[in-house]
């Protein structure tokens, strides 16, 4: 099988980093997004495998399941990311609420976003609540993709949120698409079998 020049070394180095970590060092407050249609601002206190806990300065200290955020990115940002944010009403209109289960959400591959990451792509990701985070992917870890909206506002997407990703063209990048297209193998990262790799 062929491989993608970069992708084990990169994933060797930021597969398990995290936004809540950096949050928890930080101590910033952040404009969080999550389920149902919620939207609040808090501090991240403490993250755990499945859990965080939050502090919005109203109420006692709250432990959210990670798998209710769907997007996160500092409050300072908010009056700038808020208005380049859209919404997709048909997926909207489908009420998806959070996929606790792995086997339900919608995947996409680690070797479809590196590529895409490292040519700078502009894609759309449109959310489980029909949020729609359009930019450029410029990190990605085990659970989380960092994007850049324009002007290079920093966005945090969790992976288990995403509904559809797609490019200006209509291209679907999530896992189901991807089997069949293998959009990957088109990228000049691509290293295709029988070519010796350079250690």
């Amino acid at each position: 099988m062929g491989y993608l020049i970069g992708l084990s070394e990169y994933l060797e180095t930021h597969y398990h980093e995290s936004v809540f970590d950096q949050a928890v060092q930080d101590e910033q407050r952040w404009q969080i997004h999550a389920h149902p249609h919620r939207i609040f601002r808090a501090r991240i206190l403490e993250t755990g495998t499945y859990d965080v806990t939050v502090d919005s300065g109203q109420a006692e200290k709250e432990i959210l399941p990670k798998v209710q955020i769907k997007f996160l990115y500092p409050v300072e940002l908010s009056n700038s990311v808020t208005p380049l944010l859209k919404q997709d009403s048909k997926v909207e209109a489908l009420h998806l609420g959070p996929h606790f289960s792995p086997r339900y959400r919608h995947h996409v591959k680690n070797k479809t976003l590196f590529p895409l990451m490292k040519e700078r792509t502009v894609l759309f990701f449109t959310l489980l609540e029909g949020e729609i985070v359009k930019g450029i992917a410029v990190a990605f870890n085990r659970y989380e993709i960092a994007v850049h909206m324009k002007g290079g506002l920093p966005v945090t997407i969790l992976r288990h949120s995403v509904h559809d990703i797609r490019d200006k063209k209509g291209r679907c990048y999530l896992k189901n698409s991807q089997e069949k297209s293998e959009d990957w193998k088109k990228s000049g990262l691509y290293v295709s079998e029988g070519v010796q790799r350079l250690s």
